[in-house]
């Protein structure tokens, strides 16, 4: 009577022992033949609160990097790829700008006075409680992107010209009447 009872038992450890190799095996599998998910945010370069003022990042590949409460007066990004990146509380007074690529980037609270935007690209940006006064757009493309009316009348007055990339004018991207 014993035996027959610990045969039983002995049956159940092994159901259990050889269910959970399975799974082990399984487990180890997926993780060979499942891609590794990207972490993008651990490689995102990160200048936020730093002193960038009179940098030149002319032409660098920026896209997705983190600028955030970043004094950038007079910098250069000239022919720079920033798409996605975030500009927030940056200080970009007199900076140039120009051919940039700024879509999709968030560019709010940033204060642009002054900042050379000629032929720059800010479709789907997000610009909310940013200043462009005395800035240069002409040529620049806004289209899709979200700024605050008084920012636009007052960039209305100045724009002009026709993007070089997107061939979007710039009176038509800001909906100037």
């Amino acid at each position: 009577m014993m035996s027959n009872q610990v045969c039983k038992v002995m049956k159940k450890f092994l159901l259990r022992l050889l269910s959970l190799l399975v799974i082990f095996v399984l487990a180890w599998l997926w993780v060979l033949i499942n891609p590794q998910p990207a972490f993008a945010q651990i490689n995102t370069i990160n200048y936020s609160n730093g002193n960038l003022q009179n940098r030149d990042f002319s032409n660098a590949d920026l896209a997705g990097v983190t600028f955030v409460a970043a004094e950038m007066r007079e910098a250069n990004f000239q022919g720079a790829n920033l798409t996605n990146a975030i500009l927030t509380k940056g200080v970009l007074l007199n900076a140039n700008l120009e051919n940039a690529n700024l879509a999709g980037a968030l560019v709010d609270s940033a204060t642009m006075d002054g900042a050379n935007l000629k032929n720059a690209i800010f479709t789907e940006a997000t610009m909310i409680r940013s200043r462009f006064f005395d800035a240069e757009i002409t040529g620049a493309d806004f289209t899709d992107a979200l700024i605050d009316r008084y920012q636009v009348s007052l960039m209305c007055d100045r724009a002009d010209g026709i993007n070089p990339v997107t061939g979007v004018a710039t009176r038509d991207s800001l909906g100037c009447r």
